[in-house]
């Protein structure tokens, strides 16, 4: 069906993505609910992924496959997190947006931009004539994704596992995948759309190398804005004071899955050049000297 708005989609999937997030924006600012915030985000990827696949009309295989493998995962993401919100009746994190209308709108401003963004090299795919035979960076961003999404999935589980236990209230969750990170959901997210990104390069040509900036720009925001830093700081009010917490956080990697016993042992500055234990995740515990 070829070409719509421009060749890349680039206008079309922008104005599909903002339509759409401003419709739940509008719900959530109106009813004053957050129960379809990550369910939006969510969707709005398969939304892309199917749109341009069909609109572009080729049906190249590596087209096919990536928008099945956006699809799995925006599917099992959307229903996990619109079955646990309404599970728990509420998100906390937007405790202070319900009652500031420019703060919500920042965040469904953020969320559009992110959707749009990480979708990128998906969307270009879809948008491609170009159809070169299958190489290594295909099967290695599929591997990628598969252990990226398993990663997501299963430590996802296990934490509303460990949170739905009435014994484990008031407790960090440390059982699974969380025994060798402290975010393995979010290494697991990060890790695929990486993948999706190696899968895509066979197709891309000049300035569709700008594509690039869908990961790197999902691995900043989780490392240095919405992702890690607010739950780092979350948990360290909650349990500084608890030594066995401070040991955890000690032994236990931010992001890449690792043992404890060789994490605990590696040398601070490696930690942070190299495995991302950045400095602002420990102002809530540096002060009491558990942390060099």
């Amino acid at each position: 069906m070829g070409t719509v708005l421009d060749s890349h989609f680039l206008a079309l999937t922008a104005i599909v993505t903002v339509g759409y997030q401003l419709v739940f924006f509008i719900i959530t600012a109106l009813l004053r609910i957050d129960k379809v915030t990550d369910f939006a985000g969510s969707t709005n990827f398969i939304i892309i992924a199917i749109l341009t696949l069909v609109l572009k009309g080729t049906w190249h295989f590596r087209q096919i496959v990536l928008t099945v493998l956006v699809v799995i995962w925006g599917l099992r993401l959307a229903l996990f997190l619109l079955m646990r919100i309404l599970q728990w009746g509420e998100d906390r994190r937007f405790d202070e947006m319900r009652e500031n209308f420019a703060k919500l709108a920042v965040f469904w401003i953020f969320q559009a931009v992110w959707v749009w963004t990480v979708s990128l090299p998906l969307t270009i795919v879809n948008a491609s004539d170009h159809d070169p035979s299958l190489r290594p960076q295909d099967v290695i961003g599929w591997i990628m994704w598969l252990i990226g999404t398993i990663a997501e999935a299963t430590s996802d589980q296990q934490k509303l596992a460990f949170k739905n236990n009435p014994a484990n209230r008031g407790k960090w969750c440390n059982v699974g995948l969380w025994k060798y990170s402290r975010h393995p959901n979010y290494f697991g997210e990060i890790f695929l759309w990486w993948g999706v990104f190696v899968a895509s390069t066979p197709v891309l040509h000049g300035a569709e190398w700008a594509v690039i900036s869908g990961p790197v720009f999902l691995t900043l925001l989780l490392l240095f804005v919405s992702g890690i830093p607010l739950l780092e700081e979350s948990a360290d009010k909650k349990y500084s004071g608890v030594e066995e917490y401070r040991i955890y956080k000690l032994t236990t990697s931010p992001l890449i899955p690792l043992p404890p016993a060789i994490y605990g042992s590696i040398p601070g500055w490696i930690k942070s050049v190299f495995l991302f234990e950045f400095p602002l995740y420990n102002k809530g515990i540096s002060r009491g000297g558990i942390l060099s």
